[in-house]
């Protein structure tokens, strides 16, 4: 805590190259320079480098802001920054840049997850309604026939009525995802190992059963070792005909070439936001396949939603400043369960 209420503490911008053009708005930038000792159009793109600007900034630094790009804070960094107490990360996942180092110095560190959780929320929940009215599918025939009804008594066994949805992961986004399912009529299973109680209006069940029982399954869990492969051969052969899996959380969690001769049939529908590898082959069927849509990591904050970020970023300077406890503090133990 702070002895006084209006402590203005020194503060680095830490990011990659064009970031924070992205990122931060002139008022965002106009309120960090009310709020904090820092020229907010100084931006370090590496720490290590021998910029003598970036150096003294970062010697006097009690906050870095950093978000996508940031340079990991090894011992050496750290060293030359003898000031700095806290971390304020304006995305997502910490784990890319704060080190054990960083723990073993005692900084406290928060982050934007918690922003960056709903348009991936929102980009599920949008998911999941097209994939019950089978929207893809739907605007494919339209294209091929060119009538107004003659192809309707396909959708006999569509729709969004009383559908079962599995969410994997009582992670933020999937709890977020939970949140904006319930004025639905959608059961909604969750699956979670570290789940005891489910949110309200959730049924708590295994994976097996949950991938059994649901005609849409939504993964949200973390990218952990333990978590590597979890939608493998037995969760996709478990699925009924006609479920769609959705992944906005990383590509590693399903077994891709299990999952592709189910695509490949047509048996399950896909939307992946995200894939293992990345970007997949050009020679991979994902490309052309009629059931399935295939979108490049969009889920999370981009365009004007970046700035939802960095208002929650700023919030947090603003608290620090304040001797108040962050909003949405991150701890060295939280890192072993999430992203």
């Amino acid at each position: 805590m702070h002895p006084t209420t209006d402590h203005r503490p020194s503060l680095l911008l830490a990011m990659g190259p064009g970031v924070d053009d992205r990122l931060l708005t002139d008022a965002h930038r106009t309120r960090l320079a009310r709020l904090a000792h820092t020229d907010p159009h100084l931006v370090a793109h590496d720490l290590t480098a021998p910029d003598t600007r970036v150096a003294a900034a970062l010697a006097e630094a009690e906050i870095l802001l950093t978000c996508w790009g940031a340079t990991p804070l090894t011992a050496e960094v750290l060293a030359r920054a003898p000031k700095l107490k806290a971390v304020i990360h304006a995305a997502g996942s910490v784990k890319h840049h704060i080190t054990d180092a960083c723990w073993e110095r005692g900084l406290r560190v928060t982050s934007a997850a918690a922003a960056n959780a709903l348009p991936v929320a929102e980009y599920t929940l949008a998911a999941i309604l097209f994939a019950g009215k089978r929207v893809l599918r739907s605007a494919q025939r339209y294209g091929e026939l060119r009538t107004d009804d003659a192809w309707l008594t396909e959708s006999t066994a569509w729709g969004n009525y009383r559908r079962t949805i599995g969410v994997v992961g009582a992670s933020r986004i999937g709890r977020r995802v939970v949140e904006l399912l319930r004025p639905f009529d959608f059961e909604i299973l969750l699956y979670d190992p570290y789940v005891t109680t489910p949110p309200p209006g959730t049924e708590l069940v295994g994976l097996d059963e949950l991938c059994a029982r649901s005609t849409v399954v939504s993964i949200h869990a973390p990218q952990l070792p333990s978590t590597h492969g979890m939608i493998g051969a037995a969760q996709l052969a478990a699925m009924p005909d006609g479920t769609t899996l959705i992944n906005t959380a990383r590509g590693s969690l399903v077994d891709e070439p299990a999952l592709l001769p189910h695509l490949v049939s047509g048996r399950l529908h896909a939307i992946l936001d995200v894939t293992d590898p990345e970007l997949p082959p050009s020679e991979s069927p994902l490309w052309t396949l009629p059931n399935v849509l295939l979108t490049p990591h969009v889920a999370g904050s981009l365009g004007n939603e970046l700035h939802r970020m960095a208002d929650q970023a700023i919030e947090e300077v603003a608290r620090y400043g304040r001797g108040e406890p962050f909003a949405e503090e991150v701890r060295a133990s939280d890192l072993q369960r999430s992203a």
